[in-house]
């Protein structure tokens, strides 16, 4: 998916858009994303997503997103935010929240085919032992709950049954893939959460988050990144992947950057490369897992060669598979595969300004 996305994408930038091609090759573009967005949610159901959580103020981050979802649903419903001032923090993967408000939004679209209400809230919230018992998922403690509420059609009882189901859905061919509030259900446990449902047929539908509250304070946010995209580079960066494909499109992507290029299929390449190399290397971006050398590894020893060198990750593979590698730690560096050119120049840059 990473080749197929990014190489459509480099194809798409030397295109011009009235050529009858354009259109193709956005739409092979366009089934990757859609292919990686899938899988996203299938790891997300399965809670082994690679996730970067920060402390975050919820209400924040509903405001922000807040024109967005006017945009998502029809002008017959009338989106209402309820959020309680002093509200508390949560430490979530920004994404992964807004993934989250999203789909059950999206649901509450649907059940609205006539238009309707949608409320947004937020409130401090405490789980007890009581709730604990009516809920044997849930954990007492101290929680930010977020409340989406629709005026739609309600559901049943087997319905709501089998609501968090992978590929359950009520809606016809072709309009779903039954993976929304399965996706939620993943985030929300991933992050020692709790979800809860209340709906009646012809009453509407009420969704719950509990996420966990704490005391720290909100993460400072990056700038806006297309500043970054448009920086040009210089600096010499070791590109090391065991895999061919993806490693020519990634030098594609940073020599179109600027970038000074070393390129290599191994660790052990790499290391030969490093040896032999008359003058700096200011960044590795290594794949993690790879044959008889892992990127940590290969870390390791150019760190002894070049202290001062940055280190960037990159990987396709889920969190359970790559965590003994110590790259999923605070402060590491890290890209998920797929990306596009705009997060490997972003992430490139600030790994280097850092």
């Amino acid at each position: 998916m990473n080749v197929i996305i990014g190489y459509g994408e480099l194809v798409l930038a030397k295109l011009d858009p009235s050529n009858p091609v354009f259109g193709q090759v956005s739409q092979i573009k366009k089934a990757g994303e859609r292919a990686a967005k899938l899988t996203r949610q299938l790891l997300a159901f399965s809670r082994k997503q690679i996730i970067d959580p920060k402390v975050l103020d919820l209400n924040a981050i509903i405001n922000d997103f807040h024109e967005m979802l006017r945009r998502l649903v029809r002008e017959d419903i009338d989106i209402t935010l309820a959020l309680a001032p002093s509200l508390g923090r949560i430490k979530v993967d920004p994404t992964q929240i807004e993934q989250v408000i999203t789909n059950i939004v999206l649901n509450a679209r649907d059940a609205m085919p006539h238009g309707g209400k949608l409320t947004i809230e937020t409130c401090n919230a405490t789980i007890y032992e009581s709730d604990v018992r009516k809920h044997s998922d849930a954990k007492p403690g101290e929680y930010i709950q977020l409340a989406i509420r629709d005026s739609g059609v309600g559901m049943t009882d087997e319905v709501k049954a089998r609501l968090f189901e992978p590929f359950f859905t009520t809606k016809g061919v072709g309009q779903g893939t039954g993976l929304g509030l399965a996706t939620c259900y993943g985030v929300v446990k991933q992050n020692g959460g709790h979800i809860a449902v209340e709906s009646a047929v012809g009453k509407g539908t009420t969704f719950r988050i509990y996420l966990p509250r704490v005391a720290d304070r909100v993460s400072r946010t990056v700038g806006d990144a297309t500043v970054v995209l448009m920086s040009v580079g210089h600096e010499t960066v070791l590109l090391v992947d065991d895999d061919e494909a993806v490693r020519q499109m990634a030098e594609l992507m940073l020599t179109k950057l600027g970038y000074q290029v070393l390129v290599a299929g191994s660790g052990e390449a790499a290391l030969n490369i490093a040896k032999a190399k008359n003058g700096a290397i200011h960044l590795l971006l290594t794949d993690v897992i790879m044959p008889k050398m892992s990127g940590q590894q290969l870390a390791g020893e150019l760190r002894k060669m070049y202290p001062k060198i940055k280190m960037l990750f990159v990987s396709g593979y889920t969190a359970d598979a790559i965590v003994s590698d110590g790259v999923l730690e605070p402060g590491v560096a890290f890209l998920q595969k797929p990306y596009l050119s705009f997060a490997l120049a972003c992430k490139v840059r600030a790994v280097l300004d850092a």
